[in-house]
Order: C-alpha cells, then structure tokens, then sequence
C-alpha cells in the first residue's frame, strides 16, 4: 500500500532511511556520539548546580540527547535517498479483519500478559547468575543506578522513563532498525530477531537484556503484522509506567520481581493465566495478513 507523507507527519524525514545491518551499527553509533554529549554536560552541570538536582532532572535532557544525533543523520540520509529510492513509512496502520479499538486492546493485554510471563525467566536468570560473586557484586550495582535514575520525583521518573524511552526507543529499534531490515532480503523473523538483539543490547544491563529481548521480539512481531509504531510506543508505555509506579510504590522498592511480589504460588497461577492470554494474543495478530514480505510497512510518497 502507497500513501502520501504530509508534512506534518512527524516521521517523514526519516522514511526514505532504510538502514540494513551496517545502518544499524551506524546508528548505535550515533547513539553512543548522543550519550557521550549528554554525559559530558551533565558533568558540566555538575560544577555549576547542586548534584541532587542534577540526579532528579538531568536524565531529562541527558535522555533525549542521546538520540538526537542518529535523527539527524537518519533524516539527512533520508532527504538524499528521496530523490532516488522507494520511502517506507515508520508508522502505518493495518488491522485486518478487527476492528481497530480490538487490535489496541489485544495490544495492552499481549504486553501485561508479556510482562508476567518473562519475568520468570529473568527472575532464573538473575538466581543463577548470583552463584558468581563478581556477577552479584555487579547486578547489586547496576540494580542500584537504575533505581538512582527512577529515585527522583515521579513526575521526571515517570517523564523520562514512561514517556521518552517508548517515543525514541521505538524510533530506533522498530521504526528505524526493524524497518530498515525487513526491507533487506532477511528474513522477517530474523529481522525482528536481530532488532530484538538491538533493543536488547542499547539497555546496557545484562540482567535487563533477557527481558528487553523477549519484549522486543513480542514488540517486533506486532510492528510486522500492524506496521504501526504507534502500537509498539502503547506496548513500552505499559511496560515501562508500571515499572516507574511499582518502585516508587514504598512496600514495593525492595522487590525486584513479580514472582517476589506475589510469592512463588500466586505467581504460578498468574504465569499460566498470563501465558493463556499471551498465546491467545500471538494467534490474534497471526490472522491479520501481511500484504508483502516486509510485513505490513507502507510504502510512501512525497506530498
């Protein structure tokens, strides 16, 4: 499916940038160019502003920094490649044979059903990496800064982590990476996998990166049948908003898991219910049919 790009469309810029696996390492590295500004300021600001203040709000400039530089290169990539080559849009909407408030829908119960389901095998994960006394001494480290970077006021927690992260994590990992390769001769289910790998890797904690990847698979396969980036920033939003509101919930702090949280029985009965909705929820989007081997990505024209 053709359509036009208006120009307000907010992703226009970057639809003629469909980057294969160089672009992607390309991008990373742009994201670590973002990361390295973001983290020389905030070190500036240091000097000069009370480092409380800088620990609650600094992520909110730090953050979106770090994305800043692969936008700009994707979009100047992009405006050279209009002129020669086929545009695919990063954000369109396919929804088959349901209606579209039942694809929203199956969208949030496949990610908190997602939710429950992987946190057990993280949750093993974690219990086996603990027999090493350097992984432990590490995972109590890096468990700490992310509790550092979700320990300001809610509001910039909730601001950085629920709001941000979904608009420009799935800008790179769906919009641009996932996109680009399923427009390659990969295969799609290796494309959402190795777009999964990358949403994994650009976490930065091992511990996290099971969860991210199996997240991210579930995230790219929704994307591929939907085309819809909007559907996946729903997906990260749910995901990440109630990881912000669970640890700033004061009885909750100390809990890493939700197998902690409930308890290993309560957790058993809950792990089968969610994975009951999780399948029913992958059979949901298998039937919307997918009108290219890219899945359902539109392809675009200038306005």
């Amino acid at each position: 499916m053709a359509r036009k790009v208006n120009n307000y469309d907010i992703y226009a810029s970057h639809a003629w940038y469909t980057p294969g696996v160089g672009g992607m390492f390309a991008l990373l590295g742009w994201l670590l160019v973002g990361l390295f500004i973001g983290n020389l300021l905030q070190l500036i600001a240091l000097k000069f502003v009370p480092q409380q203040i800088v620990l609650d709000y600094g992520m909110i400039v730090v953050y979106p920094l770090q994305f800043i530089p692969g936008m700009i290169y994707a979009a100047r990539v992009s405006q050279k490649n209009a002129l020669f080559e086929k545009g695919y849009s990063l954000d369109s909407f396919h929804s088959g044979p349901f209606k579209p408030w039942a694809v929203v829908l199956m969208t949030i119960a496949l990610i908190a059903s997602g939710m429950m389901v992987f946190d057990l095998p993280n949750y093993l994960n974690m219990k086996l990496s603990m027999r090493s006394s350097i992984l432990a001494r590490l995972y109590e480290v890096l468990m700490q800064m992310m509790k550092q970077m979700t320990g300001g006021p809610l509001w910039s927690s909730f601001l950085v982590v629920a709001i941000m992260a979904p608009v420009f994590e799935e800008w790179l990992c769906r919009g641009m990476v996932l996109r680009g390769l399923l427009t390659t001769k990969i295969k799609p289910v290796w494309a959402i996998v190795i777009s999964a790998l990358f949403f994994a890797l650009i976490h930065g904690n091992p511990w996290q990166a099971l969860n991210a990847f199996l997240i991210g698979v579930l995230m790219g396969y929704v994307y591929y049948k939907t085309g819809s980036l909007k559907l996946t920033m729903l997906m990260h939003f749910v995901n990440n908003a109630t990881a912000v509101i669970l640890m700033n919930i004061e009885s909750l702090k100390e809990y890493d898991f939700w197998i902690d949280v409930l308890g290993k029985q309560n957790y058993m009965i809950v792990f089968f219910f969610s994975l009951t909705i999780l399948s029913a929820g992958i059979w949901f989007f298998s039937k919307i049919p997918t009108q290219h081997s890219r899945g359902n990505i539109d392809t675009v024209e200038a306005d």
